[in-house]
């Protein structure tokens, strides 16, 4: 399992140079981005028994600045913040290699879109295209072998 002092220096060494670990920036939650994930359809936004439902467990911490949750593959660090008088929530989305977390993604979300439940799907929906990724890269990387 992954030492959580461990995430957060991680953590604190993504935030201090945050343009240097992801140079492609942050992504910005707007309707156009949900609308190109799927996450506007109308099944999408009814709520059902499977709503509470989350593919992955993680271990959480909260702390008075971010939650951060963590498992064997991924470490997740949920930011609120508030930038020009407007409350927008930050999260960071890393791998696990080694103990170690790599960052991969980070999206921003505010306003209408800024609810744990968007923030929650949002999630879901990169951590999918994540494993995603990781499993092509993978399978190149055997063929090639």
């Amino acid at each position: 399992m992954a030492n959580p002092i461990l995430l957060e220096e991680s953590y604190n060494e993504f935030m201090k140079d945050l343009p240097r670990w992801m140079p492609d920036g942050v992504i910005d939650v707007n309707l156009k981005l949900l609308d190109e994930m799927g996450l506007l359809n109308q099944g999408e936004l009814e709520c059902d028994e499977n709503e509470d439902h989350f593919p992955h467990y993680f271990h959480v911490i909260e702390t008075p600045d971010k939650v951060t949750l963590f498992n064997h593959q991924f470490v997740v660090w949920i930011t609120p913040q508030v930038i020009n008088n407007v409350p927008c929530t930050l999260t960071l989305v890393g791998l696990m290699h080694a103990d170690k977390a790599h960052l991969e993604l980070g999206f921003t979300t505010s306003g209408v879109y800024n609810t744990p439940k968007f923030v929650l799907r949002i999630l879901r929906f990169f951590l999918s295209e994540v494993i995603d990724t990781e499993a092509i890269i993978s399978s190149i990387d055997k063929s090639q072998a």
